[in-house]
């Protein structure tokens, strides 16, 4: 499968297709192998998560080690995280407001299964630009990420409030404040560990550590994902944290020479884990269910939404090139991660695996045609 998938990559980066979608469908073709054959594989749903959870951290932290803080970057930064919060709670109400509508149940059981579907997947959106332009690929990296965050604490405040009133804000609020400050210290921990650590076995136990403060703060209900990225931010850039005493215990130059194991040790187990996860999603998608006529409508209706909200933001608000930002706002990842952290209560029965896959295709035949239509492609640019 892991060789049969970097065929896939090969293919990808050549035909503009994305590799998602070879990897979805070569595990649907599983599923009916498997059938036929009538070997089946419990556990799914948890080997799932299992698997997401440490994607969502390898892809989180590989797109944050490609990206560099300067004084001339704050305007995209500031961009892309208004972008990435105003799309995604713009789409979510709608999305629930459509859900409501059609199944006919609360609104707040409709939001809290609008939100998974509303973020944009970091984890099919940072691999498939690499041969974008710089800047292009920056603004794409820079709010599938923060797609990313603002959704999990748009889950868990939705989840966690069955009432929204002041107090709710109040409790966002020093619960943000906490885990950046939490944060900033792990992250100064991490890169001391990274410096001063000699032996062979380093970098794994890093990410351990990175995986094992995620789960702390996913219990605790905090928005864990944003120590990654801060850990990431950090250590590419750390000419911008260690100064004056820090620089006594930590050398810069040392942490550079380090980036470029990490970086590539990381993609690898990040490329492993990103292949088994989309495959097994195919794999335990049932097939009966696609024949559904309200599987249908629900999807296409929901992937109608997303388009048409990331247009009417891109075109009249952001005013960024519609080629092919407006195409590359895939669901994958995330949004099935959070989709299977939905609490019993806010279950809905029409709303499962399937409807899904529906916008996670379509999201990704999308952004394929985006990639196909985009002209500024780095392997255009003569000596670039």
């Amino acid at each position: 499968m892991i060789v049969l998938s970097y065929v896939f990559d090969i293919v990808a980066r050549r035909s503009k297709i994305p590799s998602v979608i070879l990897l979805l469908t070569t595990g649907i073709f599983l599923q009916v192998a498997a059938t036929y054959f009538n070997v089946a594989l419990p556990g799914m749903r948890s080997i799932l998560e299992l698997f997401g959870i440490i994607g969502l951290i390898l892809i989180v932290l590989e797109g944050a080690l490609d990206l560099e803080l300067k004084r001339e970057k704050l305007p995209l930064i500031r961009k892309t995280l208004i972008t990435a919060t105003l799309t995604l709670l713009i789409t979510a109400a709608l999305i629930a407001w459509f859900v409501n509508f059609w199944l006919n149940v609360p609104y707040q059981i409709a939001i809290v299964n609008a939100i998974p579907l509303a973020v944009i997947s970091s984890a099919i959106a940072i691999p498939s630009v690499t041969n974008l332009t710089p800047e292009k690929r920056e603004f794409i990296v820079y709010e599938a990420t923060f797609s990313d965050i603002i959704g999990i604490i748009a889950f868990n405040f939705a989840v966690q409030n069955e009432r929204v009133g002041v107090g709710s804000f109040v409790a966002l609020a020093v619960d943000l404040v906490s885990i950046l400050l939490i944060s900033v210290v792990c992250c100064l921990i991490l890169l001391f560990f990274v410096d001063k650590i000699k032996s062979h076995i380093k970098f794994f136990l890093i990410i351990a550590i990175l995986i094992l403060l995620y789960s702390i703060g996913k219990k605790l209900h905090l928005s864990s994902l944003l120590m990654v990225l801060c850990f990431g931010l950090m250590l590419n850039n750390a000419a911008l944290f260690i100064k004056d005493r820090l620089g006594k215990y930590i050398s810069l130059r040392s942490l550079q020479s380090e980036i470029v194991q990490l970086k590539q040790i990381n993609g690898e187990s990040a490329f492993v884990i990103r292949t088994f996860f989309f495959l097994l999603f195919g794999f335990s998608i049932d097939l009966q269910e696609l024949y559904q006529l309200d599987i249908w409508v629900l999807g296409f209706t929901i992937f109608s939404i997303i388009l048409l909200v990331r247009y009417a933001y891109l075109q009249y608000i952001a005013k960024v090139p519609l080629i092919p930002e407006l195409f590359i706002a895939p669901r994958g990842l995330i949004t099935i991660l959070l989709f299977y952290s939905i609490p019993s209560q806010y279950v809905i029965e029409g709303m499962n695996e399937s409807v899904l896959f529906f916008v996670v295709l379509l999201s990704s035949l999308l952004m394929m045609l985006g990639l196909m239509l985009t002209r500024n492609n780095v392997n255009d640019i003569p000596n670039y």
